[in-house]
């Protein structure tokens, strides 16, 4: 079975990211549409999603915004739930996303807020 080139390079960055991820971190995997952008932060030894945010909530959807500060929003939002979850350390899984422009802006207001990657 032949895959297309994205999913080819969405696999290679995943399984870098895993042959170099420790036990005590978890994953942070990016999607990001046109419109939206959304993250969670995954636990791959127990196979489950432990905090989400999207721009598509209804927190974030009260007033209009362009993307890039949608994606910081997202970033703050992700951040406060983690910490009260007590996740400080994670591993960035930006999937075929180049680190550019909104993923970018995620990924530097994530660490400003206390995030470790």
């Amino acid at each position: 079975m032949k895959l297309k080139s994205n999913l080819k390079k969405k696999y290679r960055v995943r399984n870098k990211l895993k042959k170099n991820a420790q036990i005590d971190r978890y994953r942070l995997s990016v999607f990001r549409s046109s419109k939206n952008i959304s993250a969670q932060i995954i636990d791959d030894v127990k196979k489950i999603t432990l905090v989400s945010v999207s721009s598509m909530s209804k927190e974030l959807k009260i007033e209009k915004r362009n993307k890039s500060e949608l994606s910081a929003l997202v970033a703050e939002l992700l951040a406060k739930k983690a910490q009260g979850m007590n996740i400080k350390k994670i591993y960035f899984d930006r999937g075929t996303y180049k680190y550019h422009g909104r993923i970018k802006i995620l990924a530097e207001t994530l660490r400003t807020k206390g995030m470790e990657f």
